[in-house]
């Protein structure tokens, strides 16, 4: 018999915003925020990290703190119908794209790079094109970030009033990283 996921119900949405907040609240924390006990809320998380509603936990980290000062968006537009697998083995050979994603409208799929200057930028696009599959690429070059507070921009998160006590959670972000 196939697992059915428990409802999502209104306590469950106020302890993934209370995480989305400050992914290093502990249980206790959060609890006294929501109503229940930390291990009331402890289960809850392990449920929701089970039913894959919360999908992982990560730091957010300024890029230019790790040399990544070039940042770009690629539009890929490939031969044939390349299949989302394909691109998907193709992006993961490069770690300096952060986000890919398939698209509608007339690029086949969008790339969001960051490099350490605009030559290691000409050197990605360079690795990216020798793919035989893709016929272009044009590039966007982020000049600013309109909303800087942003994970995309690598905001720092407001730190807590006082640091957490007992069981915490690393800082959580858009999940890329599973547990």
């Amino acid at each position: 018999m196939p697992h059915k996921a428990a409802p999502f119900d209104a306590l469950d949405r106020k302890i993934v915003a209370a995480l989305m907040e400050n992914g290093r609240a502990s249980f206790a924390e959060i609890g006294t925020a929501v109503g229940l006990s930390s291990t009331a809320v402890k289960r809850r998380v392990d449920r929701l990290r089970a039913d894959d509603v919360i999908t992982g936990f990560t730091a957010t980290v300024r890029p230019a703190a790790l040399g990544w000062l070039t940042e770009a968006y690629v539009e890929v537009y490939c031969d044939s119908a390349a299949p989302p697998r394909r691109l998907a083995e193709v992006v993961r050979n490069h770690p300096e794209i952060t986000a890919a994603m398939t698209v509608t409208g007339g690029a086949d799929a969008l790339l969001h790079v960051r490099a350490t200057d605009v030559e290691h930028f000409e050197e990605v696009l360079e690795r990216i094109r020798t793919e035989p599959f893709i016929r272009k690429t044009i590039s966007f070059m982020v000049l600013s970030h309109l909303l800087p507070d942003s994970p995309e921009a690598g905001a720092r998160q407001p730190s807590p009033a006082h640091e957490p006590r007992g069981e915490s959670l690393p800082t959580q972000r858009t999940g890329h990283n599973r547990p």
